[in-house]
């Protein structure tokens, strides 16, 4: 490092003495000398100096008037005070002050070591400085980091505190949800029991009544056996799906599918579309239950059997038979669809317990056959089944 050094002093043989001790030392220093206030400011700006070395008494300045603009200014820059005569009292006053040492013109051989200690004081101090300044930013780093842990750890409780209520409330809707389809399933199984009764009986009236009963009563009468049929099957299942059971049963026969379309649609007062020979092999009753179910409901939405059809065509291309019961009422959101055939689900409105197209699915699936739900063009819902065809022989 180029050492540089601002000489205040007014006796040009003293500044020569003071440089060549301090050559003579071995520092290869740079001295600048200045003997007024002016130049001395000026130089401590431009010249930029490692160290002061001042004159304790000049004509228009003095040592300690620059110690106190080197203090003020530059505070980390030492400041010796190199003079020909200094009292005791005085040269204490001087160290009281700040100065970083004295050293007497008489006894120069102590300038280099002076020097030399108090610019090891200076880098010491500023390395300390510097220290400190990183202690203090990284402890204020650190506050700021604990100031934010609490800040976290406040809003994680009240997160915490949230959810705990939530789940509580969760939980409690849960309850008030399992205790209301208990009741519901009570509700079905005992329903279902007081209607299995009645209705066993009804269908044994109906029967005797058609075998006692003239032969152009046995049309009217095998009718009212078939609803009353239906009925009986529906009562089974409410009773079966209160328990969580599936719909099971299933006998096949071979189905005229244009009779049973023209029955149901007899039934409920709404048009039908099917060619006269169409069959396939399945179980009729639970076919006309199904697609009762899904012409009642339909109806009960629409309020009016005329905005109801029921269609029934081949697919061969697919090996398919389609049925399809056509509504333009108010039809069904496309969030509700994948919703719609779960047990117990009951669309706005209500009106009925749920378990009406949950039970069509079930006798559809039972079949091998498929069960969706269309929008009708110009508004309403339509459902589409697709059963397995006959095989043709060869």
């Amino acid at each position: 490092m180029d050492l540089r050094i601002l000489h205040l002093e007014d006796n040009l043989l003293d500044a020569e003495l003071v440089e060549a001790m301090l050559l003579d030392g071995g520092l290869g220093a740079t001295v600048f000398r200045v003997d007024t206030e002016e130049d001395f400011r000026r130089s401590l700006h431009e010249f930029q100096p490692h160290i002061v070395l001042s004159d304790y008494s000049l004509p228009d300045f003095d040592g300690l008037s620059a110690f106190d603009y080197v203090r003020e200014h530059y505070p980390h820059t030492p400041f010796l005070i190199v003079t020909g005569a200094m009292g005791e009292e005085v040269a204490i006053e001087t160290l009281k002050r700040g100065v970083t040492d004295y050293v007497l013109k008489q006894r120069l051989e102590r300038l280099n070591p002076a020097v030399q200690r108090a610019l090891q004081e200076a880098e010491s101090r500023r390395l300390r400085e510097r220290a400190e300044a990183e202690i203090r930013a990284l402890n204020l780093a650190l506050q700021q980091r604990l100031e934010d842990l609490d800040r976290q750890n406040i809003e994680l409780e009240r997160t915490a505190r949230i959810a705990e209520e939530r789940k509580l409330a969760l939980e409690e809707t849960a309850k008030a949800l399992e205790a209301a389809l208990n009741l519901q399933r009570t509700f079905l199984a005992e329903t279902s029991h007081e209607l299995r009764t009645p209705l066993t009986a009804l269908l044994g009236y109906l029967r005797r009544a058609e075998r006692e009963a003239p032969d152009h009563l046995h049309g009217v009468l095998g009718d009212a056996i078939r609803v009353a049929e239906g009925m009986r099957r529906l009562v089974s299942d409410l009773l079966q799906l209160s328990r969580g059971e599936l719909v099971q049963d299933y006998v096949p026969h071979f189905v005229n599918v244009a009779a049973l379309v023209q029955a149901v649609s007899r039934d409920h007062g709404v048009a039908a579309e099917v060619p006269e020979s169409l069959e396939l092999v399945g179980d009729p009753t639970r076919l006309t239950q199904m697609l009762s179910n899904l012409v009642s409901n339909a109806v009960r939405i629409c309020q009016d059997p005329a905005l109801v059809r029921l269609r029934a065509y081949a697919a061969p291309e697919a090996g398919q038979v389609v049925l399809e019961v056509e509504d333009h009422g108010p039809g069904i959101p496309d969030e509700l669809k994948s919703r719609i055939f779960d047990k117990f689900f009951r669309g706005k409105g209500g009106g009925s317990a749920g378990l009406g197209l949950t039970i069509a699915q079930q006798i559809v699936r039972s079949h091998n056959g498929e069960i969706t739900v269309l929008d009708t063009p110009g508004g309403g819902a339509t459902f589409r089944i697709t059963l397995p065809a006959l095989e043709e022989e060869d």
